[in-house]
């Protein structure tokens, strides 16, 4: 993926731009799309395992380097036990501020103070960058769509446009008819955790939980 420097999360959410527009798409699940791209990393780095359907640290004294990252992993070591579905939603928002931030220090956005109904403060963010997104999405398509064989693809972009794709980014797709790449993404899925048994169940299992906040299930 073009800027590999970006996070999961950061490169989930410049997905969810409309360019064309400068929209974000897919508001209502941006913050649970954001945070399974989050632990979908910290687990391919190894920083985060399952225990029995349990998200666990490995290394209480890790750290990324990455702050959206290392906030995340702070919360869950500071937390009871939770499942992997159950972190996908839980004070998800955090993270999305988060890398909101990170991406406007970055020079990815700009970030614009207003009053909500002229009183109360708050920041909207607008789009910088909007060519590194365009890039990023026609990368995320070729994954997609092929013809580069699943089995080629890395590891990191797998997990990457399963997730966007689970979330249904309208961005994403070029045709009218998502469902055609349903086993595609499933192979992508299978892809995102190729090295270990452990972290193949991971992505299945936030992308499970990604799937069903998606549909409005909760």
């Amino acid at each position: 993926m073009p800027n590999g420097s970006l996070s999961l999360p950061a490169l989930l959410y410049l997905l969810a731009w409309d360019t064309t527009r400068t929209v974000l798409t897919g508001e209502s699940h941006l913050p649970h799309l954001v945070r399974a791209g989050a632990l979908t990393e910290l687990a391919q780095r190894g920083l985060l395992t399952d225990v029995d359907g349990i998200a666990t640290p490995v290394d209480p004294d890790a750290l990324t380097g990455d702050p959206v990252l290392d906030g995340l992993l702070e919360l869950v070591e500071e937390s009871r036990p939770r499942t992997w579905q159950t972190w996908v939603t839980l004070r998800a928002r955090v993270t999305l501020d988060a890398v909101r931030a990170q991406l406007a220090a970055d020079g990815c956005l700009r970030a614009v103070k207003r009053r909500a109904l002229g009183v109360f403060p708050t920041v909207e963010y607008e789009l910088e960058r909007a060519s590194l997104v365009n890039a990023l999405q026609e990368e995320a398509r070729r994954v997609l769509e092929g013809p580069l064989p699943v089995a080629e693809v890395p590891e990191r972009d797998a997990a990457l446009v399963a997730l966007a794709a689970s979330a249904g980014l309208r961005t994403l797709f070029t045709g009218k008819d998502p469902d055609r790449h349903t086993e595609r993404i499933e192979a992508l899925t299978e892809r995102g955790g190729t090295t270990a048994p452990a972290l193949r169940k991971i992505v299945q299992e936030v992308r499970t939980a990604l799937l069903t906040t998606a549909a409005g299930v909760t």
